[in-house]
């Protein structure tokens, strides 16, 4: 039975990867600084512990895994990462957690390491055209990420592949573009523009109005989650170490966005654009050639059929918390 350590289990992706990963099997043990909060972890093991903490880290990878995941971090929607006032602890806490998992990986006698890096790493001057953003993987050099985020990101794509070079470890490295589905974040300050479009959407009365960030114009994809567990299996079994892009190449604005949600909700609001100063890049779009190339296979699921799924479920997180008449 292979054995497979995920790191980042309490989270969004961590929490449905666990799932496919029991389902096909597994033997997993999740860790994280919580558990999920949205559905019990099927996890065969799951350890609450803080993985900045070498002792945690070193009792969590006490034994050679097959398979390691790499996807926690500290992390959040743009009014978490673009504001500035948490690039200390992003940069901190999420270095230092790649920094102990890598050592401790390759002490243990880990077999493959997975590593989540995202399309935050692309410069910011590739992404100043809404309408034809430059994503590939090699124009990640030279290197200006929009963010700090994106900043530790690219060194912890370094990190695991100077691993991988001088010590022989089996490392695969994803960029993730703005991945959404039910059991995200989604009211907590930390959700990400599908989540919050669609909590708007949701708890907004008839004829009224949502709020969006920006004059709505900025683009960026967003890939649903099974197709983003798809496309790590695909890597995870292949010969190829990355970095890759794993997202969708169907761009849309944020207000194009809104409208969708709101045609699944049949709720035609008013969109309110609110000047703000973190709003990231003006454009953002997966360049899928690469992973077509290589793992022969790309997400090719359209935008609305994961959207609708989304929307349910955060409407019932909505009513749920509605207080009773």
């Amino acid at each position: 039975m292979k054995k497979v350590l995920v790191c980042g289990a309490g989270g969004f992706i961590g929490g449905h990867l666990v799932k496919k990963l029991k389902k096909e099997g597994c033997w997993v043990r999740g860790v994280d600084l919580k558990e999920n909060e949205f559905s019990i972890s099927p996890a065969d093991e799951f350890i609450i512990g803080d993985l900045t903490n070498q002792q945690t880290v070193r009792e969590v990878l006490d034994m050679p895994f097959d398979e390691v995941y790499q996807l926690a971090a500290d992390m959040g929607g743009a009014g978490y990462i673009f504001t500035g006032e948490n690039d200390a602890n992003v940069m901190h806490n999420s270095a230092t957690i790649n920094l102990n998992i890598i050592h401790q990986a390759h002490k243990a006698g880990a077999k493959k390491i997975f590593y989540s890096s995202s399309a935050c790493v692309y410069p910011s001057f590739n992404q100043e055209n809404p309408d034809s953003p430059l994503c590939t993987e090699d124009s990640a050099y030279p290197a200006m990420p929009d963010s700090d985020y994106g900043w530790e990101k690219l060194f912890s794509e370094r990190l695991y592949l100077a691993f991988s070079r001088n010590y022989n470890m089996t490392v695969r490295i994803a960029r993730f573009h703005n991945i959404f589905g039910p059991e995200g974040t989604w009211n907590s300050g930390k959700e990400k523009a599908p989540a919050a479009i669609c909590r708007k959407i949701a708890e907004a009365p008839d004829g009224g109005y949502i709020e969006v960030w920006g004059d709505g114009k900025q683009t960026r994809s967003f890939l649903y989650i099974d197709e983003c567990l798809e496309g790590v299996q695909r890597l995870m079994e292949s010969d190829f170490a990355g970095p890759v892009n794993i997202g969708s190449e169907e761009m849309v604005s944020l207000n194009q966005l809104a409208e969708m949600i709101m045609k699944i909700a049949n709720k035609p609001l008013t969109i309110k654009n609110i000047p703000v100063s973190h709003i990231g890049v003006r454009g953002r779009n997966s360049d899928n050639n690469l992973i077509n190339e290589k793992l022969g296979w790309a997400p090719n699921a359209p935008l609305v059929q994961g959207l609708k799924k989304t929307y349910q479920w955060i409407r019932e997180q909505v009513l749920c918390e509605m207080p009773a008449e």
